[in-house]
């Protein structure tokens, strides 16, 4: 049971690698109405009213499944109506302090094998002030990128709102 729960924190905070540095070495709280943990399959499943809590980033969702690859990579799905996440991001210079980094969709899947996120139904991710919101996001942490998808069964459109940056300071 160990090794479940070790590695239900590790996909849990895998949305995590953009945010503050410091959470990675924080320890994982996680809340839920039950809990079951099968090691043959390497299966963790939280259910009812789940809170994972570590540093600056909080999830809640009504359900999260972490399943273990024989590699030791983990994927987790967290469903919940909606999926909500909160993490403060790293500052970058001239800023003393980073924003914050939040979402939601019905649906979150998480890959540590290949470093990707996923938000499906109703998905809006807001970092630090800037916007985007469709059916379908895909952040890829590796390749530091994202990408967004209308539903179909919506107006068809992506939304975008992105603020304007100060200038570099000289």
């Amino acid at each position: 049971m160990r090794s479940l729960l070790a590695a239900l924190t590790m996909s849990l905070c895998a949305a995590a690698a953009l945010a503050e540095q410091g959470d990675a070495a924080k320890p994982t709280e996680i809340e839920a109405n039950t809990m079951k943990a099968d090691e043959v399959r390497r299966l963790t499943v939280f259910e009812g009213n789940v809170v994972v809590k570590r540093g600056s980033l909080t999830i809640r969702a009504d359900r999260i499944v972490v399943h273990q690859d024989p590699e030791g990579y983990q994927h987790s799905t967290a469903t919940g109506n909606p999926v909500r996440f909160r993490q403060r991001l790293d500052a970058k210079p001239p800023a003393r302090e980073g924003g914050w980094m939040e979402g939601e969709a019905r649906r979150i899947e998480t890959d540590d094998k290949t470093g990707k996120i996923e938000l499906f139904e109703n998905a809006r991710v807001n970092r630090a002030g800037d916007e985007v919101a469709g059916d379908y996001i895909l952040v890829d942490q590796r390749a530091d990128f994202f990408s967004v998808t209308p539903g179909k069964d919506g107006d068809g459109r992506v939304r975008a709102t992105l603020r304007p940056k100060p200038p570099a300071p000289k």
